[in-house]
């Protein structure tokens, strides 16, 4: 069996390339065909430009060639002798990368079907609305919290729709692109500021009763930001660095930290510490699910572009060097 799949072949060197896989599954694989995949622009577009310092986790993942993406719905088609609870026919979520084709050794308790309602580019969001779920647990908000999201990309919007679903007092979200703030007010932010985190400390007091904020969620993935998110804390307040730089080294702290007694917390994909271990990523993604499936979340118009495959290489291009009007990037299979 061919398969399309993308692959990074070097630096800023994205391909489709054809690969074989074995014509039937193994006895405990089953066989899908991809409908959509979701790219997960901050972290593939690091991936694709190979550029990160070394010591950081970046540096040792992104070996090439390389296969990008982990946001996959498929369509189950062949299902190996040792497969149970699975039919052919059924949509599924599931995190391969970019590619046509996979057979797949997922034990049953590990596949994640797609609810009835739900549709193929919901699902899509599954993986990153588990990697916010994990970030906004570990906060550990209270009733009358405010908080503020530094950065309205795919997960600057998935926090904010969590944080309405918790009912937060106040959810500021902080942005240069007025389009991506508009979605988030659409989906619960209560206040949106065009410009840099920077110069956001007066809006912030000004919704925060002079107070600042609870918690500030910094889902940039921008080396730049943190020692901007530090001052818009209150005190005793939380920040959340939920953004993934490639060049760690160049974050650095404040003396908010200090003087101020901020809590600083780190989060990565799923990884949660045990007072949460019934929380796995299985059971956030079902989550995520049910969720949309209520119409308690809404992802559908955080779309912003849909692409056939073979375009990928101008796409990534694209992308790398200017991706401000683009949220969810769809490719179809």
């Amino acid at each position: 069996m061919k398969s399309k799949t993308i692959i990074f072949t070097g630096p800023e060197q994205a391909e489709l390339v054809t690969v074989d896989l074995p014509d039937e599954p193994a006895p405990h694989e089953f066989a899908i065909q991809t409908r959509i995949t979701l790219m997960s622009m901050g972290t593939e577009l690091a991936c694709y430009r190979a550029d990160s310092e070394p010591g950081s986790h970046w540096h040792g993942w992104v070996k090439h060639p390389f296969f990008p993406g982990y946001s996959c719905v498929g369509e189950v088609i062949k299902v190996g002798s040792d497969i149970e609870g699975l039919q052919v026919g059924e949509r599924i979520f599931h995190t391969t990368s970019h590619r046509q084709y996979a057979n797949l050794p997922i034990p049953a308790d590990q596949i994640v079907k797609i609810p009835d309602g739900v549709s193929d580019e919901e699902a899509a969001w599954s993986k990153l609305a588990t990697i916010t779920q994990t970030a906004v647990r570990q906060v550990e908000h209270a009733m009358g919290d405010r908080a503020v999201v530094i950065g309205q990309g795919p997960i600057g919007q998935l926090v904010t729709q969590y944080l309405r679903l918790l009912g937060l007092r106040e959810i500021l979200v902080i942005d240069q692109m007025q389009t991506r703030l508009d979605l988030a007010l659409a989906h619960g932010a209560t206040a949106g500021f065009n410009g840099s985190a920077a110069e956001a400390k007066d809006f912030v007091l000004e919704h925060t009763d002079g107070q600042l904020a609870d918690a500030v969620y910094d889902a940039t993935g921008h080396f730049s930001v943190l020692p901007l998110a530090l001052p818009l804390a209150r005190r005793y307040g939380t920040v959340m660095l939920l953004g993934d730089s490639p060049h760690p080294s160049r974050q650095h702290l404040t003396p908010d930290l200090l003087t101020r007694q901020i809590r600083l917390i780190g989060t990565h994909n799923e990884s949660l510490p045990p007072a949460y271990a019934y929380w796995t990523p299985i059971r956030q993604q079902r989550l995520f699910l049910q969720y949309v499936q209520r119409q308690q979340m809404k992802v559908d118009d955080l779309i912003t572009h849909r692409f056939d495959p073979d375009q990928a290489s101008q796409v990534y291009a694209d992308l790398n060097r200017d991706r401000s009007d683009s949220i969810g990037v769809i490719f179809r299979w």
